[in-house]
């Protein structure tokens, strides 16, 4: 739970933030952003790192290798960086079939070739059988940023807009790890969003952006609400949802606002430019089913208009009901 990205791992990132030496001069750890931003003659360079710990390690739509440079990615263009370079660290236990790695490496390369990045340097370690779950693996990554874009930007006014359907991630790899026959029904949205992003950015301003991965959505939005210091009203009926999404949640009893995705974004833009930024993001296929889903308000708190028309708070969930998601 305390690596699933609510309260409960809030509370042992709290112990890493003690660091007195967590700034270089721009953006740092302090922040809990999704990189730093070190300034480097007048150049906004974005870093950031992710370890890798995914069970199965392959599954439905993607494998550990695809996630490792998706997740490095998303983070860099959350924060408004091109991704230019990344790192990769591998441990992997003994007796690991060479041909899930040689595929897992295929599918990393396939991966940084959608998102413009290369991988440049690396680290191999091996360890003995039965200490480590097959393989972990480690990216960092640095890009490059004209304009740095936080998730505590949020202001009054703007427009809350997902990129695509949520939740598709966590519950395609809970069904296929969990043996249920959907068919093809079910299939994880992992995929590097910077060229999304960068579509977002030409056509309009992004005060605040945030990538919904372990917790979900509703993670992210309260993140972004707290930060911000406002108050969020969600129209349920905008959210995008799959029905084989929606139907599987309700069968397991999970919330889909809690399931991690690995290639969406949740961002916050001024109200006159709204409808230019989702087009934008429309005109890419990873876009195709953006919508506008929100409005930011003077406050405090998540709060959901319900179908039914009441309302309701959606809350900063423990952790991911589904673990060991990325």
């Amino acid at each position: 739970m305390h690596g699933a990205g609510g309260e409960a791992m809030g509370e042992l990132i709290s112990v890493m933030t003690r660091l007195t030496h967590t700034n270089a001069g721009g953006i740092g750890l302090e922040a809990l952003d999704d990189g730093a931003v070190i300034p480097i003659n007048g150049a906004n360079v974005v870093f950031t790192t992710d370890s890798h710990v995914v069970r199965p390690l392959f599954f439905p739509g993607g494998d550990i290798g695809r996630i490792a440079v998706a997740g490095t990615v998303n983070d860099l263009a959350m924060m408004g960086a091109r991704p230019i370079a990344l790192s990769c660290g591998v441990v992997i236990e003994e007796g690991f079939e060479v041909a899930d790695l040689e595929r897992i490496v295929a599918s990393m390369d396939v991966a940084l070739g959608e998102a413009g990045a290369a991988l440049v340097t690396g680290d191999t370690k091996v360890v003995e059988r039965g200490s480590l779950d097959g393989i972990v693996i480690n990216t960092a990554g640095v890009g490059v940023a004209e304009t740095v874009v936080r998730d505590s930007g949020l202001v009054p006014g703007d427009r809350i807009i997902v990129s695509g359907t949520l939740g598709d991630h966590g519950l395609a790899l809970l069904a296929f790890r969990e043996g249920f026959d959907l068919g093809d029904q079910l299939w994880s949205d992992v995929a590097p969003v910077w060229p999304l992003v960068e579509r977002a950015l030409a056509a309009g301003t992004i005060h605040a952006m945030k990538d919904p991965t372990r917790g979900g959505f509703a993670s992210a939005i309260n993140e972004m609400a707290a930060k911000s210091g406002v108050r969020i009203l969600i129209e349920e009926e905008s959210l995008p949802i799959r029905r084989s999404v929606r139907s599987a949640a309700g069968l397991l009893g999970i919330d889909p606002l809690q399931v991690a995705n690995e290639g969406k974004v949740v961002m916050g833009v001024p109200p006159g430019e709204a409808d230019a930024v989702l087009s934008a993001l429309r005109s890419h296929p990873l876009g195709a089913d953006a919508a506008i889903i929100g409005t930011v308000t003077e406050g405090s708190r998540v709060v959901m208009a319900t179908a039914a028309g009441g309302e309701r708070f959606i809350e900063t969930p423990l952790g991911d009901p589904v673990p060991r998601v990325c």
